[in-house]
């Protein structure tokens, strides 16, 4: 087994986090992780104003990548600052007495789902990018992602114990995915990029909406009601080939951007005591 310094080099220097190129899963990630329904209700109806992907889609989008970063590589005082802001924000997200689904942003099981939803993100883009890891870099990956988990407040002891015992949890959760019409129209915006003015989003639409379908396993895309033939799985294969092969191609500092710049700012904030979240 990989020590915690060789599985960490291991994660810094392969997997598809340090490609730009992966940002094109990140809109399939959020659907999934909102497709839990108390978690889809609590971003509905959260009045946390600065956590709001369509009110501040820079800054939201800052904070997911900083965390994701922070997550994975910070030290353990940084995961520590990350966590007492996070759970800062989470304080305000719960539902009310008029809410028709119960949530409490604390609650460990949804905040599994969100972790575990991550981790499938991060195990997606290593594969979209590398190809399919082998079980030793598979098992040092999953272990890794128990970083989601723990700085959401998640004990490490509720992180599955092994990819098995992750896969069974995962295939269970399946059966409880589920939308109401306020979650699908959300859901679907975001795949639609409307969180963005209009003209900055018109050219990339379709290519977002292709995409975001293809890396969302079928239960979502179902759903959501999104499109799936032929036509659509060539085109979005051959998309997934053409990335990889300009990936391989790309310096790694250019890879790299913007994750690299978002380790380096939540690194920046959190030294000098600003608020990262």
């Amino acid at each position: 087994m990989a020590s915690d310094a060789l599985r960490d080099d291991w994660v810094r220097t392969r997997h598809g986090l340090l490609s730009g190129l992966t940002l094109a899963l990140g809109g399939a990630n959020v659907i999934m992780q909102l497709s839990m329904l108390p978690v889809g209700r609590g971003v509905f109806e959260s009045t946390v104003d600065s956590g709001s992907l369509h009110r501040h889609p820079v800054k939201r989008t800052r904070t997911t990548l900083g965390y994701v970063m922070i997550a994975m590589f910070g030290t353990d005082h940084e995961r520590h600052v990350l966590r007492e802001q996070v759970n800062r924000q989470h304080r305000a997200v719960r539902s009310g007495p008029d809410s028709p689904v119960v949530y409490d942003a604390f609650d460990p099981e949804l905040q599994l789902w969100v972790a575990a939803c991550m981790y499938r993100g991060v195990l997606d883009a290593e594969t979209f990018l590398y190809g399919a890891p082998n079980e030793e870099e598979a098992d040092a990956l999953y272990r890794a992602s128990a970083r989601f988990a723990t700085t959401l407040q998640v004990p490490e002891s509720s992180w599955p114990e092994d990819r098995a015992a992750f896969e069974r949890y995962w295939t269970s959760s399946l059966e409880r995915i589920e939308l109401d019409d306020q979650t699908r129209a959300l859901l679907y915006g975001i795949a639609s990029l409307d969180f963005l003015p209009r003209l900055v989003r018109w050219p990339f639409v379709r290519f977002h909406r292709l995409v975001t379908t293809g890396f969302l396993p079928e239960p979502f895309r179902d759903q959501l009601g999104l499109p799936w033939g032929r036509v659509r799985r060539r085109v979005f294969r051959w998309w997934c080939s053409s990335a990889a092969f300009v990936n391989v191609l790309t310096p790694q500092p250019v890879r790299g951007f913007p994750w690299n710049v978002a380790l380096w700012d939540a690194r920046r904030r959190i030294r000098r005591g600003i608020d990262f979240v």
